[in-house]
């Protein structure tokens, strides 16, 4: 059994912690110069207008890997696989978080939850207050590294370094067509190498049901009780 307010922060910290299944920092760490906040506008823009397709590790779960497919017409779609396995969706400012995936969370919080069987197929839903393109946005805070520049999948890449505390992400931006090719991450000690690729493509997006989606309550009132 555990405290409604303990239970409630430590949602508040899982529903961070999946925002960051794709390795994003938030930049506060050294002044960004002119180059890369270009550089980084120009690639945020082509993946926020244009479908594409990522897959790697993720610093967010240890040993577990993730895949993600966004379309700007029908939102986005992230699956973990690993020790811990669900799927995130996003559309139109709102997430869904499998009940398993969102407990894997909680659990990296000390928090033991317990998810009834009867609720594993559901999802818990949460403002996505920043927009779907938190799943994958660059922070406008990097600056370029010429020294990590290098060729991605035949294409001559330019790199941008955006770090905070303990954590640093490298991507590697396309320096013709200004997409996101790869980003190299490292958080709390764990590493994480996403490719992105597929742009433009055509694929299938399918939100939860409404039948399987549960509000944040909700969820937390199953879960106090086991």
């Amino acid at each position: 059994m555990f405290t409604k307010i303990g239970l409630a922060r430590s949602i508040a910290l899982a529903a961070v912690l999946t925002a960051t299944v794709a390795g994003c920092g938030d930049g506060a760490g050294k002044a960004p110069d002119a180059d890369a906040v270009s550089l980084v506008k120009a690639a945020n823009t082509r993946m926020l207008n244009e479908s594409f397709h990522s897959s790697g590790s993720t610093t967010a779960f240890a040993g577990a890997k993730q895949e993600m497919w966004s379309d700007p017409a029908q939102g986005l779609h992230v699956e973990v696989t690993g020790g811990v396995s669900g799927d995130i969706y996003c559309k139109d400012g709102t997430s869904y978080t499998s009940a398993d995936l969102f407990a894997g969370a909680l659990r990296q919080r000390g928090q033991q939850v317990t998810v009834p069987a009867e609720l594993r197929s559901s999802y818990v839903t949460t403002k996505a207050e920043q927009g779907c393109d938190m799943y994958y946005k660059i922070a406008e805070a990097g600056h370029r590294t010429q020294g990590k520049d290098r060729a991605v999948a035949g294409r001559q890449a330019q790199a941008v370094e955006v770090t905070a505390g303990k954590s640093e992400d490298v991507y590697l931006i396309d320096k013709d067509r200004q997409r996101l090719l790869l980003l190299e991450s490292q958080r709390d000690g764990r590493t994480s190498t996403t490719t992105y690729d597929g742009f433009g493509e055509k694929f299938t997006i399918t939100l939860p049901v409404p039948e399987k989606i549960l509000t944040m309550d909700a969820f937390r009132s199953q879960v106090t009780k086991y």
